[in-house]
């Protein structure tokens, strides 16, 4: 047998390996599923071990906020198969009704005597067992109604006025009602949405850009607002000016990441848990992936992150009509948002805003809703087909379209 005749077969098997990756990422419901369900595996392992001290102080057993972790991960993994099994076209007559009712739950979670207020703020809704986070539907809600809206103005949203309304009076009433919860994280997470969801539709960048650089002020005025935001933003720029007070928990947060070493201490060993992290299974909980897992572990969260916005990204370009690329790419953004704000703020590389890392932090709310828009990605991406679109192209002949 000669050299080339034995290197045949290993080639045609990297070949064949090769086009079989070329397909799995061609289709890429498939791995966005895994992604998504790696990142929640992650997850609640994760707010098993963060949250066990506090747990078993305050409810006198480790297990009590993982066992209502896991009862959002299964109505999530509920929501998530609907949302993934319905034809997502479904949802642009909903847009109008679902966000005036998140209206409506915001404007109670804030009026006295209704809304539940912890840690200074007023967030939930509380019903029975249940207490509803309204402002994280409101992130899905406000990403259908835009994606509706920009999806109905075509090439008109060139024109500044057809940019504007009702687009940003809208936008600018939820921001209004989720900054007096007070929560500047959010109303950051859903203006940014917007913007990104603008630029997508072609909106001119001139006009895209005036409007970040309007929000980026109104953030500066808002972060110095009030004494805790001033405190947020001093401790960022110098935690160790108040170590004991200010600075804490971003000193502690970030001995926690930085003490895990490469692989860490190993799952359940930390030590910044037992009461030096605040919010250790919350916000904080990439800290506590740092102390245990270590570098290796940050990197793993940090790639599936990535891989998870290429695959929504992947979603909007295939998208077969205008409505579905909108959605695709606002829901994409919501979830890259929210990561790259909580782990740069875990990092020191952004002031700490309060924002939880997707479907890892501890927040039955937070993660139902965000498997829920996974769903929806799904079912965009199962309905896909390649296009040549590019970002900021303004609207597309879907009737050009070729299948995947």
């Amino acid at each position: 047998m000669t050299t080339a005749t034995a290197k045949r077969p290993a080639a045609g098997r990297r070949a064949e390996s090769r086009a079989r990756l070329r397909n799995i990422l061609d289709k890429p419901h498939l791995p966005l599923l895994l992604t998504c369900l790696t990142l929640v595996l992650i997850g609640v392992l994760m707010i098993l071990s963060a949250s066990s001290v506090q747990a078993y102080s305050r409810f006198g057993t480790s297990f009590s906020y993982f066992k209502r972790q896991m009862v959002g991960v299964v109505i999530g993994l509920a929501a998530m198969a609907v949302m993934a099994r319905s034809d997502y076209r479904r949802l642009r007559p909903l847009a109008r009704p679902l966000l005036g009712a998140c209206v409506l739950m915001l404007v109670a979670v804030i009026a006295p005597g209704i809304g539940a207020t912890r840690g200074g703020s007023s967030r939930w809704l509380v019903i029975g067992p249940l207490s509803i986070q309204p402002s994280e539907m409101t992130k899905l809600a406000l990403i259908i109604f835009v994606a509706m809206v920009l999806e109905s103005k075509g090439v008109k949203i060139r024109d500044p006025r057809e940019l504007a309304v009702p687009v940003l009076p809208m936008t600018g009433l939820v921001a209004l009602l989720v900054i007096a919860q007070p929560d500047l994280g959010t109303t950051i997470i859903l203006g940014g949405s917007v913007l990104i969801m603008l630029f997508l539709a072609g909106g001119r960048l001139p006009h895209v850009g005036l409007l970040a650089a309007g929000g980026l002020v109104s953030v500066v005025v808002l972060s110095f607002t009030r004494s805790y935001r001033r405190d947020r933003v001093f401790s960022f720029l110098d935690p160790w000016a108040d170590p004991l007070n200010t600075g804490y928990q971003v000193i502690q947060g970030q001995i926690a990441l930085g003490s895990g070493g490469f692989f860490g201490l190993g799952l359940g060993a930390s030590r910044q848990k037992w009461s030096y992290v605040p919010n250790a299974h919350t916000d904080f909980i990439f800290a506590i992936i740092g102390e245990e897992l270590g570098l290796a572990g940050t990197l793993t969260v940090l790639i599936l992150f990535i891989f998870l916005m290429y695959l929504g990204i992947r979603v909007a370009r295939q998208a077969p009509d205008r409505f579905g690329m909108l959605l695709a790419g606002g829901i994409t953004g919501v979830i890259g948002m929210q990561a790259l704000i909580n782990m740069g703020a875990i990092s020191g590389l952004l002031p700490i805003t309060g924002v939880p890392l997707p479907l890892i932090s501890f927040g039955s709310s937070s993660l139902i809703l965000t498997m829920a828009s996974v769903g929806i990605l799904l079912s965009v991406a199962k309905q896909g087909k390649r296009t040549n679109f590019k970002p900021g192209a303004g609207p597309r002949n879907t009737k050009a379209v070729v299948k995947g």
